[in-house]
């Protein structure tokens, strides 16, 4: 008896799906999920392969976004908690690791996430031995280094997703006092992704005018108008969130899928993401820190030589310090 899809279709040829090109999260968790939705609303890949220890949890979150396919160009969605699902990706972006308990030192979590990275690198690199890969996993520079050495990677195809979103929250913050949309605020946050982070004042502008020559004070203890506020906004804004909402997720996602595009549309843009830094600006320890840098399709292709006044120069430093504190500890 012939089936209504015999009745309905002549089929010409028959094949395989073709994939060219391919995204793996790793983490099922919110911010794996937001980095999910944020890449599929920009149509930027035909398959998407998502990977979580927790099975249920796991097909459940892919189902849901399956079932959302009448709405968008959605691609072909897989999940397992099999790597081999990852194969011939051609950017793989890590959300997952340990959480830190209460009362554990930085230290210690960072040692229980090299435990589950070396597993989960080796797997990656495996099965998609050619691809770029995002670390988002916190702390994203130190766990970015390690996700360099234990992929044996080249430095431009490891990119730690860094200070993306400070420097998004920065600009957002200026653009809230001034009163403009912040995608005309331009401003970089450089360094840690974390307390130590170093705003860049000197370069601060609007429509090419630097607001250092208005108020040559502005993000010092001398500043009148407290412009130094800005930055411990952004430094403190994820812990507001968190503790209003227990995890911050979307923001950080529609950050990694900005930078997805920039590298699987070779768009070339600079953005402020976490790569070695060994040798810049003093620094002779080999830390990730966010600098900014060029992507495209081969990852990071250029560094800018981002001209820093001799304070932020210093910041910048003492960033390195207090990542290379903890890094120095680490047992590969």
């Amino acid at each position: 008896m012939a089936t209504i899809k015999c009745e309905l279709m002549k089929t010409f040829i028959s094949e395989e799906p073709v994939c060219h090109s391919k995204i793996s999260i790793i983490g099922a968790g919110s911010v794996g999920m937001a980095c999910a939705i944020s890449i599929l609303l920009k149509s930027l890949i035909d398959e998407l392969a998502l990977v979580d220890v927790n099975e249920d949890k796991l097909r459940g979150e892919t189902m849901d976004l399956q079932h959302g396919s009448p709405f968008v160009k959605m691609p072909r969605i897989v999940c397992s908690k099999d790597y081999r699902i990852t194969a011939n990706s051609s950017l793989v972006i890590i959300t997952a690791g340990a959480r830190q308990e209460k009362g554990e030192s930085r230290l210690n979590l960072v040692q229980r996430n090299v435990a589950i990275f070396k597993s989960m690198i080796s797997a990656i690199v495996q099965y998609s031995p050619h691809c770029k890969l995002i670390v988002v996993s916190n702390p994203v520079d130190i766990l970015t280094y390690v996700s360099w050495k234990l992929s044996t990677f080249p430095i431009n195809r490891v990119i730690g997703s860094g200070c993306n979103l400070d420097t998004a929250r920065f600009r957002y913050f200026i653009g809230q006092k001034l009163g403009i949309h912040s995608e005309s605020c331009h401003g970089w946050v450089l360094g840690e992704h974390g307390d130590s982070s170093v705003p860049v004042w000197s370069g601060v502008n609007i429509a090419g005018v630097p607001l250092k020559d208005l108020n040559s004070a502005i993000g010092t203890d001398n500043d009148p108008e407290k412009w130094k506020n800005v930055h411990k906004e952004v430094i403190a804004s994820a812990y507001e969130i968190i503790k209003m909402k227990g995890y911050t997720s979307w923001a950080i996602g529609l950050s990694v899928a900005d930078l997805a595009e920039s590298i699987l549309r070779n768009l070339r843009r600079a953005h402020p993401v976490s790569t070695i830094i060994k040798g810049l600006f003093g620094i002779d320890k080999e830390v990730f820190l966010s600098v900014p840098c060029i992507l495209g399709e081969n990852g990071i292709t250029d560094l800018i030589k981002m001209k820093l006044t001799p304070e932020e120069e210093a910041h910048l430093r003492k960033s390195a310090e207090t990542i290379w504190e903890i890094q120095k500890e680490l047992k590969l």
